[in-house]
């Protein structure tokens, strides 16, 4: 991401009440917090079906329930809009007849349909494809549907259809899971203290954890298991809308070759190349079965 659009996390801090009082506070609130986390947890697997990696993803993290997915939503879309703006105020906001932006949102339109069983809030989801002129070989998918791949990630990595495809699958699937609502509600748990628990039956500090605590969603990293997660869950979504899963060796082979030197952003926290093409080698014959009936059907 280019500098300009670089936004840092706010910093917070609870009212200082004492020393020994806050430390307190703070271990009974972590307690609390996990506890409740606990008594949350259940519900059915994403996508529970005998074909695909449904089995192997599981259910949404507990954490994501202490967070308002609408709230966080709504920071998305206010987020992605101030992204465009500035885009756009430097001449780096593709245009909506840019070659590159009608194969991009040709490429969504094929993966979207297929995101609904992963997630029902998508279906009410005001999706968007934009693309921004940056050397940065990067991609996102914020929740609500805000997607924006740079021109370095297509440029530099010469990418396919199949491959965008896959990238694109990734992107989505962090906001389908909702992994910024799950970061979001452990910050909640951990970081606000004994209000964790007002703020869940009421939601009456969401709102600081939502500006105070990893708001800057356009900056938000991902744990490593959010990451092999997300590429299991992008790979049936592509082999479902018809592109070959396949392509996701040449891929992570092109980002490793990427990487050598100053690693690209988009690979700040995700598993090595290696490590994930093994992934996804072991996950192909589960997906591969859904790429030949998709290109069977037309």
């Amino acid at each position: 991401m280019s500098e300009s659009l670089i936004q840092t996390p706010l910093s917070a801090a609870l009212p200082s009440a004492g020393v020994a009082m806050r430390r307190a506070r703070r271990r009974w609130a972590r307690a609390a917090g996990w506890a409740l986390a606990a008594a949350l947890a259940g519900g059915p697997a994403a996508w529970a079906q005998d074909v695909g990696v449904g089995h192997d993803v599981g259910k949404n993290s507990a954490f994501t329930k202490l967070v308002p997915a609408a709230q966080i939503e709504q920071a998305a879309v206010q987020q992605y809009a101030q992204m465009l703006r500035e885009a756009q105020a430097k001449n780096a906001l593709g245009s909506d007849n840019h070659p590159q932006v009608l194969r991009l949102r040709s490429i969504a339109r094929r993966l979207i349909p297929f995101s609904y069983e992963w997630n029902p809030r998508a279906r009410d989801w005001r999706w968007e494809v934009n693309l921004i002129g940056s050397k940065q070989i990067n991609a996102f998918c914020m929740p609500a549907g805000k997607i924006a791949f740079y021109t370095g990630i297509l440029d530099q990595l010469k990418l396919t259809d199949d491959e965008v495809a896959m990238v694109m699958g990734h992107e989505i699937a962090h906001a389908l899971r909702e992994h910024a609502r799950e970061r979001m509600g452990k910050s909640a748990a951990t970081n606000i203290g004994v209000n964790v628990i007002s703020s869940v039956l009421g939601f009456g500090q969401i709102g600081q954890t939502l500006t105070q605590y990893g708001a800057q969603l356009l900056t938000l990293e991902f744990s490593r298991e959010d990451e092999s997660e997300a590429d299991l869950v992008g790979m049936e979504l592509a082999a479902r809308a018809g592109f070959d899963p396949r392509a996701g060796v040449t891929l992570w082979q092109k980002m490793s070759a990427a990487s050598k030197g100053a690693p690209p952003q988009f690979l700040s926290t995700h598993p090595s190349g290696a490590t994930r093409i093994a992934d996804i080698e072991r996950k192909l014959p589960k997906v591969m079965p859904l790429y030949e009936a998709a290109r069977k059907n037309g």
